[in-house]
């Protein structure tokens, strides 16, 4: 797997930030990089 960093200006020019390079996927994202449960009323009835 790869990964590049680039930004785009509002006249949509790109600017690489970071040059592309290999990563290794982890198998189960850590606990503080994920995102929370949602708390909106419409998800909570889901979950019940």
């Amino acid at each position: 797997m790869t990964i590049k960093v680039y930004k785009v200006n509002g006249d949509g020019v790109t600017r690489v930030v970071r040059e592309e390079a290999e990563v290794v996927p982890l198998e189960q994202p850590e606990p503080s990089h994920q995102f929370p449960a949602c708390t909106c009323p419409q998800c909570q009835e889901t979950e019940q």
